[in-house]
């Protein structure tokens, strides 16, 4: 990470930060989950950069970026990589995203079609729409920010430690920007939360550029299930799936070498690379 650097782009009135891997070759943006930051995906970005310039972005709300009161919806979060997309001049780069980055990402290759090549969607937040809900989105969004504002009395160290406690099988690499980035989020973000269902059918329809929808197994909190993976296909041509066995919402985290090939394989057909 010596040679990444990093900094600013003002969009939507906003200071959204990232860093970036830089050197000439496709670009690619990646946004992440809430309560995480751009550098969670360091280890995906390590991977690849010998043959993409990775862009990591702090949505807003986390990690070094601005964090207002209020504007955390999925097209809020859209409308911020749309511009950051064009504040840096990248020409129509592929987005990976996972769970709120995803919706993100989609939202926005549906509006701005004009600004995303492909997208990668790690389990996106979408729920069939007859499926129960397993808890009321306010009263969840509430829990949540009492988790969050809890978690950030502690020091990193002792996230790190509870991080390794619940998610045994990540990678040791993981743990020091996921526990960066839970001090750094703003609990405003959780407004994301608070909404009422995501409204995917509209966007998957929308779409227009090649789409890989990167699903795992709902029994270990995946929230995807093949049914609506199905349906998201069959609504759109330019979407694809793929099936990671073994794993659960924390997709790249949980079975990372499967995630990598598929992602490899994705970009290699839609975007090419430098290799």
């Amino acid at each position: 990470m010596s040679q990444w650097s990093d900094g600013y782009v003002t969009v939507n009135g906003i200071q959204i930060h990232y860093h970036r891997t830089g050197g000439e070759k496709p670009p690619v943006v990646l946004a992440h989950g809430i309560t995480d930051n751009g550098l969670c995906w360091s280890r995906l970005a390590r991977a690849l950069e010998e043959d993409y310039d990775l862009i990591l972005v702090d949505a807003r709300g986390h990690g070094l970026s601005d964090k207002p009161e209020q504007g955390y919806s999925r097209e809020d979060h859209a409308a911020d990589l749309a511009g950051l997309i064009q504040a840096l001049e990248l020409d129509r780069p592929a987005i990976i995203g996972h769970s709120m980055g995803a919706a993100s990402a989609a939202v926005c290759a549906a509006r701005y079609p004009d600004v995303v090549g492909c997208l990668v969607l790690e389990d996106p937040p979408w729920r069939m729409p007859d499926a129960p809900a397993d808890q009321d989105p306010q009263e969840r969004a509430a829990q949540w920010r009492e988790e969050i504002l809890k978690r950030q009395q502690l020091s990193k160290e002792e996230i790190i430690a509870q991080g390794q406690t619940q998610n045994p099988t990540w990678s040791e690499e993981e743990f020091d920007a996921w526990a960066e980035a839970k001090l750094q989020v703003s609990p405003n973000v959780l407004e994301f939360v608070g909404q009422d269902g995501l409204p995917w059918v509209e966007t998957v329809k929308a779409i227009r550029c090649p789409t890989l929808l990167v699903i795992a197994d709902p029994e270990r909190g995946a929230i995807v299930t093949p049914e609506l993976a199905r349906q998201a296909a069959e609504l759109n041509p330019a979407v694809e799936v793929a099936h990671i066995l073994g794993a659960g919402h924390n997709i790249r985290r949980e079975q990372f070498d499967s995630f990598l090939l598929a992602v490899r394989d994705f970009l290699a057909q839609h975007v090419g690379s430098q290799g």
